[in-house]
């Protein structure tokens, strides 16, 4: 089975081929970082016109490449939701117009659930696990039994730990988005000169509060001298780091314990974080869980995870008809 995967939830566009035979066959992005670093973060309205401009050819591109026509495709899979509702509906309107063209199944995929299943492109999954997903939008737990049946088990009551990333980064002048600079910063930093909060680490509740984080990195930075040296940077980097990946740990492995899971995984753009996946392979050996994090490309955002995605939905018969709607948040539903 070969389905077209889509994916313009937010800045990148993404489009991929994924065959049941052979696995991905191709992964094509075109990233809009250099169009919103300017403006230290995401502008909704440019990133619906770059997807608008991007993504017919960017398909035209992969099928030339595969000597494929649309005819040849057993299905279309497409991110309708959740995202930025300009840029779902670009890729939701261009996947509905190529499914009846071709008369082929198209299939909605939940953005967080493409992320989730982005673990089974680098393995076979083991279940039942424990998923935190964690990117600049998200930051859940989700328990899984198996493909296609989730449960959210908690959330971020406030911000997600990719915007912590970001907006620290904002404040310390370094790129957009935030996560990969303060990682490799993390390392060059003195550990323990700052001592950022954990906010309730020792709450029973699976949940994660990132805002009095945020606040505590600026009241520091703004207590140092300015211009900041690279050393001051670094080691705010350090403790920025360490502070969001201990309450991440502490909470997925409280989940895991909770729910008596055989494996625990990452997903979502941090999940490409080198001190959340050292940490979190360490607690897994030290717990006897099963873990192996994803590739570092099936981490942020791409059209692999919804192709492959699409083809489970399509694998159990489920497609979706041309009313298919976008939706801009909701949390990923069991379908099995």
């Amino acid at each position: 089975m070969k389905v077209l995967g889509i994916e313009t939830s937010c800045d990148d566009t993404s489009v991929a081929l994924y065959d049941s035979g052979s696995g991905v066959v191709e992964n094509l992005l075109s990233s809009q970082v250099p169009l919103h670093n300017h403006f230290g973060g995401v502008v909704p309205e440019l990133a619906s016109r770059a997807h608008l401009v991007n993504l017919l050819p960017i398909v035209d591109h992969l099928l030339q490449r595969q000597e494929l026509q649309l005819k040849d495709l057993d299905g279309i899979a497409v991110t309708n939701g959740p995202g930025l509702m300009g840029a779902l509906l670009v890729g939701l309107s261009t996947a509905k117009a190529l499914a009846m063209s071709a008369d082929l199944p198209l299939v909605g995929v939940h953005h967080i659930e493409g992320h989730i299943l982005a673990n089974a492109l680098t393995a076979e999954m083991v279940f039942p696990a424990v998923v935190l997903v964690v990117s600049g939008g998200h930051t859940e737990l989700i328990h899984m039994p198996e493909v296609g049946r989730y449960e959210k088990l908690g959330g971020t009551l406030d911000d997600a730990a990719g915007e912590a990333y970001d907006k620290t980064a904002k404040l310390l002048n370094l790129p957009y988005p935030g996560g990969p600079p303060i990682d490799r910063l993390a390392g060059e930093g003195t550990p323990g000169r700052f001592r950022f909060p954990r906010p309730l680490k020792d709450d029973p509740r699976l949940v994660f509060s990132f805002s009095g984080l945020k606040t505590a990195v600026r009241t520091a930075v703004e207590k140092l001298p300015q211009p900041l040296s690279d050393q001051d940077v670094a080691d705010v980097c350090t403790e920025v780091q360490e502070a969001i990946v201990d309450s991440l740990a502490r909470k997925l492995f409280r989940a895991a314990r909770l729910k008596h899971v055989r494996a625990v995984y990452l997903a979502g753009g941090v999940a490409a974080n080198g001190g959340l996946r050292a940490r979190v392979a360490r607690e897994a050996e030290k717990h006897k869980l099963h873990f192996l994090p994803p590739e570092r490309v099936y981490c942020t955002d791409n059209a692999a995870m919804i192709a492959y995605a699409g083809y489970c939905h399509l694998k159990q018969g489920r497609r979706n008809g041309l009313n298919l709607d976008s939706f801009a948040r909701g949390t990923v539903q069991s379908w099995r």
